[in-house]
């Protein structure tokens, strides 16, 4: 038999040889888990890009495709209400008074008095000489004037009515209606306000198109006198912009859309 002390010693060699056996073995592992990942981490870097440039692709053909859509429906609806607009207006605007019907009341649709210029609106201008015409011919017995007076500093119907009776239009002929904030608003509250059942829409021909669109879709008998038409680069951005006001105002119609304000009701006195 082996003495004792050998046998312990044999014994604590056997031990530190397992402890430095495991203790390499961890080392190792954990060697071989760092040269596995930095070895394999470009590859798996590359792949993750790799999937998300697919996915980013993915997603930008899906946006733009989106895009192209939304843009396809807007020129769609633009085009189709401008026709909408012309078709039903058409044969019911006037550049002649002579061509008129008389009716009992016109219906002058504001516009601001000065441009930013401080220079007189050459629309406003146009419109007050259209106004005065139609009346003093005999075409209109009163005349309603709607538009904006959202701000104390801003009267659109005032403005008009201030020129018109220096232009010698009785005082007792003219109407007001101070939330005509949009053309809409001022053909339905001319009709459920002001009880008209037919009147003339006193504006440029662009403008009258589009209010007399609106009059039909509300039950309203419209036709437009046309006040002059502005030329130059100012007309220009005005004519771009009623591309847009049909669309709206096609959609308004679609969607039932109802003047900001209504109120109780106005009776005009036909003279």
């Amino acid at each position: 038999m082996l003495p004792e002390k050998l046998i312990g010693a044999m014994n604590k060699d056997s031990m530190s040889a397992r402890i430095l056996a495991l203790l390499f073995s961890k080392i190792g592992t954990l060697i071989a888990w760092f040269i596995m990942y930095y070895a394999v981490k470009p590859f798996w870097l590359f792949y993750v890009t790799l999937e998300q440039n697919r996915r980013d692709k993915r997603l930008r053909i899906l946006f733009y495709r989106g895009f192209l859509l939304l843009v396809g429906s807007l020129i769609v609806l633009l085009f189709f209400s401008n026709y909408e607009v012309i078709h039903t207006a058409q044969g019911k605007t006037f550049n002649e008074v002579s061509d008129l019907e008389p009716k009992t009341v016109g219906l002058l649709l504001g516009t601001s008095k000065y441009m930013k210029n401080g220079r007189i609106n050459p629309y406003y201008k146009t419109r007050l000489e259209a106004a005065s015409i139609l009346y003093f011919e005999g075409k209109i017995c009163a005349l309603l004037i709607s538009g904006d007076h959202s701000r104390h500093d801003y009267n659109e119907p005032l403005d008009f009515k201030t020129d018109l009776i220096q232009l010698g239009i009785p005082e007792d002929c003219i109407y007001l209606d101070y939330a005509g904030f949009r053309t809409l608003d001022s053909m339905i509250r001319a009709k459920e306000i002001f009880g008209q059942k037919s009147l003339i829409v006193i504006s440029q021909e662009f403008h009258n198109q589009r209010a007399i669109y609106l009059a039909e879709k509300h039950q309203l008998s419209a036709i437009g006198f046309n006040a002059k038409e502005i030329k130059g680069s100012f007309a220009l951005k005005t004519n771009l912009r009623e591309y847009l006001a049909r669309g709206k105002a096609f959609l308004d119609v679609v969607l039932k859309k109802g003047p900001k304000f209504l109120g109780p009701t106005i009776r005009i006195e036909a003279q």
